[in-house]
């Protein structure tokens, strides 16, 4: 099912939701990854730094607070049903974490 428009509305809206917390997911994880790194070649925390990963997290957290809201308005028992699916499909994995 790779046609969005397929889903009821309020499965769209709930997909739409986890797209958004995959994407801030990977920002958050890839700003780590480069700081991990850097951190490993002798490199200190600034404060930007942790700013922006703060930043992230914060924006993370909304995303996931979203999804869930978005999650607890499927009540349609198929709406649900069709949205899982595409949740569990390997399309709906984002490529990077």
């Amino acid at each position: 099912m790779s046609d969005d428009t397929a889903l009821p509305p309020e499965a769209q809206i709930a997909w739409n939701a986890y797209q958004a917390m995959s994407r801030s997911k990977a920002e958050y994880f890839a700003l780590l990854q480069d700081l991990d790194q850097k951190y490993r070649e002798g490199g200190t925390p600034s404060i930007a730094e942790n700013l922006q990963l703060e930043k992230l997290l914060e924006v993370h957290d909304g995303n996931v607070a979203a999804f869930n809201d978005a999650m607890h308005n499927v009540v349609d028992k198929d709406a649900r049903v069709i949205l899982l699916k595409k949740l569990t499909s390997e399309t709906a994995l984002p490529d990077k974490f």
